[in-house]
């Protein structure tokens, strides 16, 4: 009997569905999220096969301890899109009705009736996973700290202008060394030549005469002023704030060196260094995200269309409309974009690439779409063959004729 198992999962318990070849459930169970909860799910299994293994698991996530734990027990898991789930919830019930448990069981039918038309989550290395969670978290403690830098930015213009006129990027360890010292403008003006020499020696920046001079000017320009209470307290936010932002430099150094030794210990790292544009953190990111299953993408258009670089197309009637693709991993399509940014800078055939498709009309942006496409077609070729990039072979044909514009 063939059976299907839908799981809905959720961040206190998850609903379990068993599904026979006819429809039929046969199974139902609330489970905890916990090593209890996956013994119950095995069980539950167990009842209804000889082969629990066999049973293909549906779930809406791809990255919940229990779609790690039934890899790992050497179940085949089918990550359901959400809203792919929804249409299917649909094509049975058009009242709007909806349950957890319920849900479970439409996740074990669209397994049951349209497995062929899903992709099974990717069997990828423990080095691959590990390079995969640190480059995200490299990227998510990137943003946050921009999100922490947009915020002393606004806190700054609220009473402290000049602070931005002396240090338009905030970032810079002399910035925050300088500004740790000052953090009000009534601080600012008690600075004298010598104090910012000796905060710009602790910074790593050394003497540099101009940039002092720079420096003090604008710190002590006139300007409008908060009331001197009003000061103390927003110059208490500023060092709080330049504060975590240093904490926050300090992590994403450590994040950026742990993955990049987990990535040059990884067989692919020599292809993907060759490759023009990539350095280790924008290659560790193409990595983490491509994973290295080599039955994952069977086809360059496959991976292509996973990180949204290939065009697709809507045609009905007399209507045909190439654009881009709005589901696919932002993440791979953000690191392609830089690659294809950085590539035009470091190989002669991207350059030229990229000179042509803004020739036919792209905007810089499509451009470096296409480009990205292209690059990422002679990345899986490498992968595919395991064999080292190749300027030649990546741009053969530049030179014979225009590019079609939806290539």
């Amino acid at each position: 009997m063939k059976v299907t198992c839908g799981i809905d999962w959720a961040e206190a318990h998850h609903d379990v569905a068993l599904v026979d070849q006819n429809g039929q459930t046969i199974g139902k169970s609330r489970i905890d999220t916990g090593f209890t909860g996956f013994s119950e799910l095995l069980a539950l299994i167990a009842e209804h096969t000889d082969t629990p293994t066999s049973v293909p698991v549906a779930i809406e996530t791809d990255k919940n301890l229990i779609v790690v734990a039934l890899q790992t027990a050497g179940f085949t898991v089918y990550p359901i899109n959400p809203r792919a789930v929804a249409r299917y919830r649909e094509r049975h019930a058009q009242a709007g009705g909806k349950s957890d448990p319920g849900d479970a069981v439409v996740l074990a039918n669209v397994l049951r009736t349209d497995r062929h038309q899903h992709r099974a989550l990717p069997e990828i290395t423990e080095i691959g996973l590990a390079i995969k969670a640190l480059a995200r978290q490299h990227q998510e403690a990137i943003w946050a700290r921009q999100l922490t830098v947009n915020r002393l930015r606004s806190v700054l213009l609220e009473f402290y202008p000049n602070a931005l006129k002396a240090f338009p990027v905030l970032t810079h360890k002399a910035a925050l060394e300088v500004l740790r010292a000052a953090p009000t403008p009534a601080l600012a003006l008690k600075l004298t030549r010598r104090r910012i020499v000796t905060l710009l020696q602790r910074s790593g920046r050394g003497n540099h005469p101009t940039l002092v001079d720079q420096i003090l000017h604008r710190l002590h320009e006139p300007a409008l002023r908060q009331p001197s209470r009003v000061e103390d307290a927003l110059g208490q936010a500023v060092a709080g704030l330049i504060a975590i932002i240093t904490a926050m430099q300090t992590s994403i150094s450590a994040l950026e060196q742990a993955m990049t030794a987990e990535f040059t210990q990884h067989d692919y790292a020599d292809i993907l260094r060759q490759a023009p544009g990539l350095g280790p953190i924008l290659a560790a990111r193409v990595l983490g995200e491509i994973g290295d299953d080599p039955n994952r993408f069977l086809t360059a258009q496959g991976l292509r269309a996973f990180a949204g670089t290939a065009p697709i197309t809507k045609a009905s009637g007399k209507m045909r409309i190439v654009k881009t693709w709005h589901v696919r991993n932002k993440r791979l399509g953000d690191a392609c974009h830089w690659w294809a940014f950085a590539a035009i800078t470091k190989s002669a055939g991207a350059r030229e690439h990229y000179d042509r498709r803004r020739a036919t009309g792209d905007t810089h942006n499509a451009a470096l779409r296409n480009l990205a496409n292209k690059l990422l077609g002679r990345l899986w070729w490498c992968l595919t063959h395991n064999q080292p990039w190749d300027e030649q072979a990546a741009w053969p044909a530049l030179h014979k004729g225009p590019i079609s514009a939806a290539a």
